[in-house]
C-alpha cells in the first residue's frame, strides 16, 4: 500500500515537472519514457482497484459468525447422576401459574443445573442422590433437565387417591 502511494506520488511529481506551472511543456520526454510512466500509472490504479480481490483470494471469504447453539450441560449424555444441593420452588412464565418443584443438582461432571421434579410430592432433600435426564420445561426459565422418579433416593410417584 505504501509502495503504491509512493510510486503514484512520484508519477504526479514527474508530470508536474514535465508540464511546468502554467501547463506549458518545459521538457519534452521521449515517448518510451512517457509510455512507461503511463503503464506504471495504469498498473498502480488497477492494483488499488483489485486489492480487495487479492485479499479475498489470499485469505478466502470473510468468516461468518456461526449461530450460537444453546448447548445444555446434559447434551451428549443420556442420563447423569447428581447430588441435590437445594430444593427450590420456581414460578412459570406468563400464561401459566402455580409453583413448580425443582432442585439445584451438582452433576457427576461437576456442573450445577436446575432440574424439574415431576409428579405430585417428592421426598428429595439436600445430599440426596438423583438420576437426571435431559429435556427442558417450556414454562420454566433455565430448567433444562428432569429428575427420574423411582431411581436412587427419589421415590416413585404415589398412586393418585380416588
Amino acid at each position: 500500500m505504501l509502495l503504491s502511494r509512493l510510486l503514484c506520488a512520484s508519477h504526479s511529481a514527474i508530470q508536474s515537472i514535465a508540464y511546468g506551472v502554467r501547463n506549458q511543456p518545459v521538457v519534452s520526454m521521449p515517448s518510451t519514457y512517457v509510455q512507461l510512466i503511463r503503464q506504471f500509472h495504469n498498473s498502480c490504479s488497477l492494483w488499488r482497484e483489485n486489492f480487495l480481490q487479492f485479499i479475498h483470494y489470499r485469505n478466502g471469504p470473510p468468516k461468518r459468525r456461526s449461530r450460537s447453539k444453546d448447548k445444555s450441560v446434559i447434551s451428549g449424555y443420556n442420563h447423569l447422576r447428581g447430588i441435590v444441593l437445594k430444593t427450590v420452588i420456581r414460578h412459570p412464565k406468563k400464561p401459566n401459574s402455580g409453583n413448580r418443584k425443582c432442585a439445584i443438582v451438582r452433576l457427576s461432571t461437576g456442573a450445577e443445573i436446575c432440574a424439574y421434579i415431576p409428579g405430585i410430592g417428592h421426598n428429595l432433600q439436600e445430599h440426596s442422590q438423583v438420576l437426571v435426564r435431559g429435556g427442558r420445561r417450556r414454562d420454566l426459565i433455565a430448567v433444562k433437565a428432569n429428575i427420574v422418579r423411582g431411581k436412587y433416593d427419589c421415590a416413585p410417584v404415589k398412586a393418585a387417591k380416588k
